[in-house]
């Protein structure tokens, strides 16, 4: 399943960046791009944060 939706998925960051219109849709384009990264990380932080919470309770 994943197999058939991730080449859509995929951005060229570099082809927008030269395609752009102003440096306005060149920021926005750089933070779309890193921000899910970021929302991992702080995702699996806080699951790290809660498990490691979890575990001094015992």
């Amino acid at each position: 399943m994943i197999y058939l939706i991730l080449p859509f998925l995929q951005v060229n960051v570099a082809e927008k960046i030269k395609n752009a219109p102003d440096s306005s849709y060149q920021i926005g384009v750089l933070i779309g791009s890193f921000l899910p990264f970021v929302l991992l990380v702080g995702v699996a932080y806080w699951m790290y944060y809660r498990a490691k919470k979890g575990s001094e309770k015992e």
